[in-house]
């Protein structure tokens, strides 16, 4: 694991509910967080770095389960995870779990720390509310997944996941989307120099309507949805 140090965002009851953040202030107390990591090393090319990234997430002043966002994300991680425990793999894998909603976001710590230890990092998945869309799609069975990437890098992971979806025949509903900046777990990769950096999300915008309600609970997740989406991140 790997602490780090940060702030609670402050509530501005001003902003529409799901959007209730306010920056910390400079006395606020500072607390530790961790980043969990689950590592597989390579067997031929060790010094090369897989990462798939998730985060748990929330606000602190609202009863929110955070099932969609990102419950669904983790849980998807530690399937992965399960899923690929005894496969050799050439390359290293890294499954890492991080914190969110707080300043900094964990995912920043790690990925400042893999840039200052020179970490070769070759590709980050983020899976961040893998089969979440509007009550539309859901109410009309849709198995979305939308591929979101950054820098040129980036891009070449989107087309490699349309591939895959196609290649095996696994159902979704597979586009992608160019981010106008970095952002989420996997922007906090690109900017520390790692470019080849993607999100799985569900839906591009995201149109959960539960977004950081009380109201994300278990029951709204859909499971084989995500389950398509982790498939193809495989």
């Amino acid at each position: 694991r790997e602490g780090v140090q940060v702030q609670c965002f402050r509530c501005d009851a001003s902003k529409p509910k799901a959007q209730q953040y306010s920056p910390p202030h400079a006395g606020d107390p500072w607390y530790t967080a961790y980043n969990l990591y689950a590592k597989k090393t390579g067997t031929d090319r060790p010094g090369e770095i897989l990462i798939v990234c998730s985060h748990k997430d929330s606000q602190s002043w609202c009863d929110s389960p955070g099932a969609n966002d990102n419950a669904i994300g983790a849980v998807g991680n530690l399937e992965l995870a399960r899923a690929l425990a005894d496969y050799e793999s050439r390359r290293s894998m890294w499954f890492l779990f991080c914190n969110e909603e707080h300043k900094p976001w964990t995912s920043v710590a790690a990925a400042e720390n893999a840039a200052r230890r020179g970490d070769k990092i070759v590709a980050v998945f983020n899976l961040d509310g893998i089969g979440v869309k509007s009550v539309a799609d859901t109410q009309a069975g849709r198995k979305t997944n939308v591929t979101a990437y950054t820098e040129p890098e980036g891009k070449r992971l989107a087309d490699l996941m349309a591939e895959v979806n196609q290649a095996y025949g696994i159902g979704l509903e597979q586009t992608c989307a160019k981010r106008e900046n970095p952002g989420d777990d996997d922007g906090s990769f690109v900017k520390a120099g790692f470019p080849a950096a993607v999100v799985n999300i569900g839906s591009w915008p995201y149109a959960d309507p539960n977004y950081h309600r009380e109201t994300d609970v278990p029951e709204l997740t859909d499971l084989d949805n995500a389950g398509l989406a982790v498939q193809a991140t495989l």
